[in-house]
């Protein structure tokens, strides 16, 4: 029966397992904040018994993540939250060597998507840890049976907390939810950094095209395209920002990046990014505009940003050039190049985040799950901020494990930051 368990999951190839375990114990050593929380956790074991299902991107640091999880006691199970940013090699080594079960293959089909966040959630989770809040919204509209024993949740991307924040505006969230993503450790590193090098790199092995000199329209100014805007720019791109809201639109000015409506922008562009969390953001009308040999990719969290059925409806031909490359012939013989089918290009094509910023993130998502567990009744059905204490203790373990101090306040500057009395 043990070896059974050990086993559960469904992915590619047992096989490949190896090879998965290399290269997971490789992103472990660049996880130092998740290390030193890790050899916490076996000690004390807060999350003993404590069921958690995730619905993460299964990547090397998640690998990490979950073994954190195990190791700190909890009982895990692991599905996808995209079709395709699952490594076959690292799914098979989560089930294989360290019994942890995982439920994902890469380029599963809409099917076997949703069939596998049944399985996870056939875990009876007394916590979710979602990517995109597909555990939580399916609790909520199809196994409102799980919800008396859910204590509470995280979420780790903007999508999912703007769905989340929806629910408790609309008042059918019904447990907590911590927002990892907007943790100041989270957004201002992972969203920023790792989003910007990594989109750039699923691009480049995706199409193997030059940077410098194109011109590249970044569709969004948040955390994400102001890290995608500044790689791109760093690559001798020359940066086009398309945005809605004026605040930040005034930011990408201000950051040295032309801004313009996105109908002129596809005049222009050579390759277009979406990273608005948006749906229908490149919609039909911009896809007669633009260029022959435009370059069209989305590294927002669902494939909606990019309106791809009214691109197939303008399309007179489709083939696949490229391993994540799909032409389109629009009638006049125009092509778009589509990459990896409008998903997250980052994880589509390149593997993610590196370690290195992940590391911040998925601490984050380990200290928050130990304060639900810390905290379950106390907490109301609504969406949380990271706690302020868990944000800075992440922040202060990164510049330990990179061997940078800071200074303190003296204990006349804290008084003196404390009180409105003294003045000029």
């Amino acid at each position: 029966m043990a070896s059974t368990k050990k086993l559960a999951g469904d992915v590619k190839d047992l096989k490949l397992a190896a090879k998965g375990k290399l290269r997971i114990e490789w992103a472990n050593q660049w996880m130092p904040v998740l290390q030193m929380i890790r050899k916490r956790f076996i000690k004390e074991r807060p999350l003993k018994g404590v069921r958690i299902s995730a619905c993460l991107h299964v990547t090397t640091e998640t690998a990490n993540l979950a073994i954190t999880l195990r190791d700190g006691g909890a009982d895990l199970v692991l599905c996808a939250s995209n079709p395709l940013s699952t490594q076959d090699d690292v799914a098979a080594s989560l089930v294989k060597d360290y019994g942890i079960p995982t439920y994902a293959i890469k380029g599963e089909n809409k099917k076997t998507y949703y069939s596998h966040i049944v399985s996870a959630l056939d875990h009876k989770p007394q916590i979710t840890m979602d990517d995109g809040a597909d555990l939580v919204t399916m609790i909520l509209t199809k196994r409102q049976d799980l919800l008396p024993g859910v204590l509470g949740g995280t979420e780790e991307t903007t999508t999912g907390v703007i769905r989340l924040r929806s629910m408790a505006n609309d008042g059918v969230l019904k447990f907590p939810i911590v927002a990892v993503n907007d943790a100041d450790t989270k957004h201002f590193f992972d969203n920023r950094y790792g989003t910007g090098q990594s989109t750039l790199d699923g691009i480049l092995r995706a199409t193997n095209i030059l940077f410098a000199g194109s011109r590249v329209v970044i569709c969004g100014y948040g955390w994400c395209g102001r890290g995608v805007a500044m790689r791109a720019k760093g690559l001798g791109a020359d940066v086009i920002i398309t945005e809605i809201n004026p605040t930040k639109a005034l930011e990408a000015v201000m950051d040295g990046f032309r801004v313009m409506p996105l109908t002129e922008a596809a005049k222009l562009g050579d390759v277009f990014i979406t990273v608005t969390g948006n749906k229908s953001v490149i919609a039909r009308k911009h896809f007669p505009l633009m260029k022959d040999g435009a370059v069209v990719s989305n590294s927002g969290h669902f494939n909606v940003e990019i309106d791809i059925p009214a691109l197939e409806e303008l399309a007179v031909s489709k083939r696949r050039t490229r391993e994540y490359v799909d032409e389109y012939t629009l009638k006049g013989g125009k092509k778009i190049y589509l990459l990896g089918e409008g998903r997250l290009i980052n994880l589509a094509a390149a593997e993610g985040h590196p370690a290195v910023v992940m590391d911040m993130s998925f601490a984050d998502q380990s200290l928050s799950a130990e304060y639900v567990v810390k905290n379950a009744g106390k907490l109301e059905a609504k969406v949380y901020p990271v706690p302020a204490d868990i944000d800075q203790k992440v922040a202060k373990l990164k510049l330990q494990s990179l061997g940078v101090g800071i200074d303190t306040l003296t204990p006349e500057q804290a008084k003196y930051l404390a009180s409105w009395s003294e003045g000029t």
